[in-house]
């Protein structure tokens, strides 16, 4: 990625000493002048671009909230106040602040920290969170559990205007103003998406005088008049209709939330430090629910990541004086090999091209899906629907009531949060709907929240639904033709990463449902293999053979639902030592649908059906390579167990 390198030139670092490293974090933020806090920040901000170009993760939405950050620690008493981040993207800065700062090089790597918030981590990450939505529900439920157990304590909710759009952050803004929770705020940060215009200074004078201490204390004494029965009731109900209507006449978002039950404050400029500070501070004084309305630059103080904010959001190691992403390794790859997701992208334009009725859905998520490229190519065959994937299925079912063939690609873990829409809305009317479930299996440095280990248990059990996943990236293809074209619902699953350099073929062709295939013959071992996985399962077979003389017979059964009963049927009998293997939980997988078949059927078996795959634990951060290897799915596993079985056979015989 290329881009003009930042011309930002930090006076605080080019000092030999830093005042952050002077300080006892973040109690002290709290002694500090506005200059001082505002050095502090621009130190966090220098030190985290620094940090990021050499480990790569989240960054433009942490730089953009540096002070939002800053200000929250100086503001409210943590970790006895409470912040709850939303997601976690934006909150690198807040680790810094929080006794991590030292520990920031080695974030999202193996036994290094998470890239998200975490309970274990920190007694200041009050709440884990790796998917969007989630803070302000989560800050409800802790404000009332501490009206009982410690009122003092305040409350606080950051979330992304991207989160915002996610259904779940409603419903709970909607149950926080019914309670009239006190000591309970909401801050958002709104550093893309466009909620209003944005009516500037004379909005935030206006919200300064409304919520000020001035303005705090008059209200509370109108009420208190009122309550003693000294204030007529016509009288203060018109006056507190006044004050909403003049308060969303000056900033239109404040009438959304006003409905909600909340008092709004902003917009501020959120990387204003003395403006976010001064909205906090007011904040604090209210006696209802509160939004903290703040606008900021997604990237704020690294020029590349302001001028493209989606390219740096989540990055790689990156020169910081270039703008440039660092090449993975030096050694250059014999040719460049396509990631499944571009592959799947490619595919669904092609097929799109040919058949007016498909069309592609992403839950906010176009870039990450590959579904950008359909957006360019057939801007109308395309439909972002925000972070909201229940929705998204259950808009892809009323496409389908009408004749259109929709395909929503969303990540294994969030499709978790439309199970019931795939349930209810989907397989009980049997519509042809696709779902490209992206990220299938372990994902990598994302860790525990994002790992997509367990779409095959919990759509294995819904009547009507096929799933499937490729040995590679030409099979997808195929595998992608022959969801659409299926009048019933399809699930084509696929992981993170590149394919294997595979040639695609040109033409498409329809898989016949419930088919495998043999991939490698043998008379010794067999291995079951799902999905793109197979690759260590052939690793496998070839050490075997060329180092143990054990051969192996390989099936990529390509489905998980419905099975290859007839070729199962066929080959279990066969052999002494029979393994399955997938990137997917253990429990409820294809290896677990393969024993139940097994079992169902009374075939006779020689032996036990091992099972390779997830164990019952979630999977920390760590690269996909490691974290098969934490699970002993990888190929020197399944080599010593098949070494470990014959030996014991052969002693037996």
């Amino acid at each position: 990625m290329g881009g003009r390198p930042s011309v930002h030139i930090n006076l605080f670092a080019m000092q030999d000493d830093k005042l952050i490293d002077t300080l006892k974090l973040p109690e002290d933020l709290r002694t500090l002048s506005l200059p001082e806090l505002e050095q502090v920040a621009s130190e966090l901000r220098d030190e985290l671009i620094d940090t990021v170009s050499a480990s790569g993760g989240h960054f433009a939405s942490s730089l953009g909230a540096t002070e939002i950050s800053v200000a929250l620690h100086r503001v409210f008493d943590t970790p006895h106040d409470r912040l709850i981040w939303d997601v976690g993207h934006q909150a690198y800065v807040h680790k810094m602040l929080t006794g991590r700062r030292s520990k920031m090089g080695g974030i999202r790597t193996k036994e290094g920290i998470s890239g998200f918030l975490k309970r274990s981590e920190s007694p200041f990450d009050a709440f884990g969170a790796g998917h969007a939505g989630t803070s302000v529900s989560a800050a409800v439920g802790m404000r009332v559990a501490l009206d009982t157990m410690d009122p003092s304590r305040y409350v606080c909710a950051i979330i992304g205007d991207g989160s915002l759009t996610s259904g779940m952050a409603f419903e709970a803004l909607n149950h926080a103003g019914d309670l009239g929770l006190k000591k309970f705020i909401v801050i958002l940060n709104d550093n893309e998406m466009s909620i209003s215009q944005n009516v500037g200074a004379l909005s935030w004078l206006f919200s300064r005088a409304v919520t000020g201490e001035t303005g705090s204390k008059a209200r509370q004494t109108f009420k208190d008049l009122y309550r003693k029965g000294y204030v007529p009731d016509f009288l203060y109900k018109a006056i507190d209709r006044a004050e909403e209507a003049t308060q969303g006449f000056f900033s239109s978002p404040a009438m959304l939330f006003e409905a909600f039950g909340f008092r709004y404050i902003g917009p501020v400029d959120g990387n204003n430090l003395s403006e976010v500070v001064v909205a906090l501070e007011n904040a604090k004084r209210q006696d209802i629910p509160v939004i903290v309305h703040c606008r900021t630059v997604k990237g704020k103080g690294y020029e590349p990541a302001e001028e493209d904010p989606i390219m740096w959001h989540g990055v790689v190691p990156f020169d910081r004086s270039k703008g440039e992403f660092k090449a993975a390794n030096t050694t250059p790859a014999p040719k460049k090999l396509p990631s499944y997701t571009g592959v799947f992208a490619d595919t669904l334009i092609d097929i799109a091209k040919g058949d007016k009725r498909v069309v592609g859905i992403t839950a906010a998520m176009p870039s990450g899906t590959g579904l950008d490229k359909l957006q360019k190519t057939l801007p109308d065959q395309f439909f972002d629907v925000g972070i909201c994937e229940q929705h998204a299925v259950t808009y892809a079912a009323g496409l389908a009531c009408e004749g259109l063939r929709p395909v929503a690609a969303i990540y294994s873990t969030f499709l978790q949060r439309g199970y019931d829409q795939v349930v209810h809305d989907v397989c009980i009317q049997n519509l042809p709907v696709t779902f490209a479930i992206d990220r299938g299996g372990v994902v990598g440095n994302d860790g525990e929240t994002h790992q997509g280990v367990f779409d095959i248990a919990y759509l294995r059990p819904i009547p009507n639904i096929v799933i499937m996943s490729p040995k590679d990236e030409n099979e997808l293809r195929h595998m992608l033709h022959t969801a659409v074209l299926r009048n019933g619902p399809s699930a084509v699953r696929y992981p993170r990463g590149n394919g294997i350099g595979v040639t695609l073929d040109e033409k498409l062709t329809p898989l016949p449902i419930g088919k495998g295939e043999i991939a490698r013959n043998g008379s010794d071992a067999l291995i079951v293999a799902f999905g793109p996985i197979i690759a260590n399962a052939l690793k496998a077979a070839d050490i075997l053979s060329n180092q143990h003389s054990i051969s192996c017979t390989v099936i990529n059964a390509r489905y998980a639902k419905p099975l290859d009963t007839e070729l199962l049927a066929q080959e279990l009998p066969k052999y002494s030592v029979v393994c399955t293997i997938e990137d997917h939980a253990i429990a409820g997988g294809f290896g677990a649908a393969v024993v139940e078949f097994a079992n169902d059927a009374e075939i006779p078996l020689q032996c036990s059906i091992k099972r390779f795959g997830v164990e019952d634990t979630f999977v920390p951060h760590a690269s996909q390579a490691e974290q098969h290897i934490m699970n002993g799915c990888d190929a020197e596993s399944i080599v010593r167990y098949v070494r470990e079985r014959r030996a014991a056979r052969q002693l037996v015989a």
